[in-house]
């Protein structure tokens, strides 16, 4: 048989990086066994559920790269086939229906509650034949009262509950639409799912869900819940921690490498190993090297990795989502050095592909104005002589190359004798506007000479019009 994962989350929000782990766990399962991965969307939560949800939920699967076989199912467009199974359930025994009002059930939690009891829905219609014809009702699934429900969880262990712990649970409301205990497990029967990985705030539900399967002669899947993401303060992760949605993430300016190398880790590991390419995380993924105990997200980390994959994946591949980042800053980047050499220049020297596109201005738009400090402190009067030289020699230069630009910038520094400060600093200033770049050569190779030798002028007027007023 088969073996077939599903991913299935709520359009209530947007891609949470809990839920990215759990699919992302979900789908190396699949693929490490070279079974199916579904996307299946949640959404009989017919108040909460979007169409923006569901955009952000697909966007942020695809920025991921987690590519499903089938799908993505729609539970809003089941509802004929959850009916059928309520039915099936209420005719063989397993189900029957409820008339108790809300206020009813409220009374009969606060007495138990009262009296030390676990509060809980009583089966008072559970046997009962004397049925109202003018009274609403809802549906409920008639547990097992006898016996315990025994999981055998693929990370947690061997987990046992006893029925008489479980009350009868409602699978269908008062106007007919299923719950999410009903839905999740028609789906999962009819859908042949094999092996359920979720998060294990769902570990609740499973004694419940088990008991339904057998109630249909269905086939129960094996099970694996995955301990939550705290923050970094041992808390559940929630926006108080900062990003948590997934595309929040890429307008950071993470690479979606960087994110689900980082989510693996959280929970999972493999010896001693830190970064993992997709297809080894697919050789060597198993449920078993989970880990019992929650996992602290820590930035940091992130950082560390997506300066790794900045660093060392193709340039090619970087500049595929450091597009999106020049769009949305409105640069353009049409007259200027190409985008694979900018990456080759900068990596390094950034963090996120946000903060590349912030720092590479100077090589495809002129500057009006100079950084303030970084002129002050370096484009002095004591700076003319050295930006009148080295402008010079630029300007005589018929190959504009790094290793032209290094013997340009050295020879002027010798002829003057000076230090590689005293001209390199204002130089840089000059040609970039600011105190921080690249290596020289490399930052003037890449700016270009007509630029270059058009900021080296402007520098030199500034330093002329400071001794100016000096003198004046």
């Amino acid at each position: 048989m088969s073996l077939v994962t599903r991913f299935a989350p709520s359009p209530t929000g947007y891609l949470h990086v809990g839920g990215a782990r759990t699919a992302l766990f979900s789908w190396l399962y699949a693929r490490k066994n070279q079974g199916e991965f579904i996307l299946r969307i949640e959404d009989t939560d017919l108040e909460r559920s979007t169409q923006a949800s569901v955009d952000a939920i697909l966007e942020g699967m695809a920025w991921l790269g987690l590519d499903h076989d089938s799908g993505p199912f729609y539970q809003t467009q089941r509802f004929d086939l959850y009916k059928e199974v309520v039915a099936q359930l209420v005719a063989s025994g397993h189900a029957y229906k409820c008339f108790c009002t809300i206020e009813e059930v409220d009374a009969m939690r606060e007495a138990q509650s009262a009296a030390g009891e676990k509060p809980r829905y009583n089966g008072m219609w559970r046997d009962r034949t004397d049925h109202p014809t003018d009274k609403p009702f809802v549906i409920r699934f008639k547990n097992p009262q006898q016996g315990v429900v025994v999981i055998d969880d693929m990370i947690k262990g061997k987990i046992e509950i006893a029925n008489a712990e479980l009350d009868d649970l409602i699978i269908a409301r008062s106007d007919g639409t299923p719950t999410y205990n009903l839905t999740v497990v028609v789906d999962d029967w009819k859908m042949g799912i094999t092996h359920v990985i979720r998060g294990d705030d769902h570990v609740n539900n499973t004694p419940r869900q088990m008991n339904i399967l057998a109630a249909l002669g269905a086939d129960i899947p094996k099970y694996a819940h995955v301990p939550m993401i705290l923050g970094d303060d041992g808390k559940r992760l929630s926006k108080r921690h900062g990003a948590v949605g997934v595309m929040q993430y890429r307008d950071n300016g993470f690479l979606p490498e960087a994110l689900l190398n980082y989510l693996v880790r959280l929970g999972w590991s493999h010896g001693d190993q830190e970064i993992f390419s997709k297809d080894e995380l697919i050789q060597m993924f198993d449920l078993s090297d989970c880990n019992r105990a929650p996992s602290a997200f820590n930035t940091d980390k992130l950082i560390w990795l997506n300066q790794h994959y900045m660093k060392t994946l193709p340039a090619e591949q970087v500049v595929a989502h450091l597009q999106w980042h020049l769009t949305e800053q409105q640069l353009d980047t049409s007259n200027g050095p190409a985008l694979t050499d900018l990456v080759a220049a900068q990596a390094e020297r950034v963090k996120t592909l946000k903060e590349l596109v912030e720092v590479s201005r100077y090589f495809y738009e002129d500057f009006e104005q100079l950084d303030a400090d970084a002129a002050k402190k370096h484009l002095r009067p004591v700076a003319l002589e050295p930006l009148q030289a080295i402008a010079a020699k630029l300007a005589e230069l018929t190959d504009w190359n790094q290793a032209t630009l290094h013997q340009a910038i050295n020879d002027t520094a010798e002829a003057l004798g000076v230090g590689m400060g005293k001209i390199g600093m204002p130089l840089r200033v000059a040609v970039t506007g600011g105190g921080n770049s690249p290596a020289l050569d490399l930052t003037l190779s890449l700016i270009g000479k007509t630029r270059s030798l058009a900021r080296l002028q402007q520098a030199i007027a500034f330093v002329e019009q400071r001794i100016a007023e000096t003198n004046s």
